[in-house]
């Protein structure tokens, strides 16, 4: 496997992407939002897929492949759980297309019990979603090929599949997986993706926290890297991604009180209404340049920051006073 050509830009420096929690009143201006994106220069756009609360991400990633032209787009994460991997397949590619070869497909186990329920899907322990995600990325792979392909597994099968027009991006667009499972999530990142996705988030007592700071960022890195010594392959082959659950912004302190005096229980991102206090990341710009110049230290070369979509002024802060600190 080679490096794909999004991991080798990681040379130029730190990039950022953003992830919009598109609650009910951002549905409206989704479309200025994506685009407020892409003019202040931010690398990624991603739109998460939660389908039991939250609006789909593939309408709303297709939506705004027309109305951009150079930001990424995708999801952290597609369930691989939620859609039969040739169904999955053909969204991606068409997205691909759609987009000019912009597509980042993200990919996880799920973790949202009800959501499964909802979906009238199975919640398996995890070694079975695990599996269950190797299988899809055999299939995705395989429809995406040449040929027709067929593929009889566990979880998951296909006979005599092929998506036509295949991803625009060669070998293929990139593939990034969710986790920070460091002996199942982290070796499989090492085998099959071109992107892990790691954070210091911990659920305790049923409440997400960030535990450990940078300095549990880097060991997880370092797992990384020995699962690639493993299986033989170039640690620099994988783009180092870490996600925040919440970022609040303001330009002074009182503006970030005000903000995070709001409830939100009733948000449309079912990470957020899980949150513990420390799970959100809040504060000035100077506040907020010093934490992801510390998890840059431990070995960070991108971030994936997850935001409300009403939210401009923690996006423009975000873009115009913390990332060209990290460049």
């Amino acid at each position: 496997m080679a490096r794909h050509p999004w991991v080798a830009q990681a040379d130029g420096g730190i990039r950022f992407g953003v992830q919009l929690v598109v609650d009910p009143e951002a549905v409206p201006d989704l479309l200025e939002t994506g685009q407020l994106v892409e003019a202040l220069g931010f690398d990624g756009l991603f739109v998460f897929d939660h389908p039991s609360t939250h609006p789909d991400p593939w309408t709303c990633l297709s939506a705004l492949a027309g109305v951009t032209s150079r930001v990424r787009l995708g999801s952290v994460v597609n369930c691989v759980a939620y859609r039969h991997p040739l169904h999955l397949a053909r969204l991606a590619a068409d997205l691909d297309n759609l987009s000019g070869g912009r597509l980042v497909l993200g990919l996880g186990i799920g973790w949202l019990e009800p959501e499964f329920r909802a979906l009238g899907v199975p919640f398996v322990a995890v070694p079975e979603r695990q599996a269950a995600l190797e299988e899809t990325l055999a299939i995705v792979e395989g429809v995406w090929g040449p040929g027709p392909f067929s593929f009889i597994g566990a979880h998951h099968r296909t006979e005599a599949a092929r998506v036509v027009p295949p991803p625009v991006q060669r070998p293929r667009p990139p593939i990034l997986i969710g986790g920070n499972g460091e002996r199942g999530t982290l070796r499989q990142v090492a085998r099959f993706a071109d992107a892990c996705n790691v954070s210091e988030l911990q659920v305790v007592e049923g409440r997400s926290e960030r535990v450990g700071g940078a300095p549990a960022v880097r060991r997880k890195l370092e797992v990384l890297a020995r699962h690639c010594a493993d299986v033989g392959r170039p640690y620099e082959e994988i783009l180092r991604t870490h996600f925040t659950l919440r970022l609040v912004m303001g330009r002074t302190e009182k503006n970030v009180t005000a903000k995070l005096e709001r409830p939100t229980g009733g948000s449309a991102s079912p990470g957020t209404r899980r949150a513990g206090p420390s799970a959100t990341v809040a504060g000035t710009p100077p506040r907020i340049v010093e934490h992801y110049l510390e998890l840059a230290a431990a070995g960070v070369q991108y971030f994936v920051v997850q935001l409300d979509a009403a939210d401009h002024e923690t996006l423009t802060l975000l873009a115009e006073e913390v990332v060209p600190c990290l460049r």
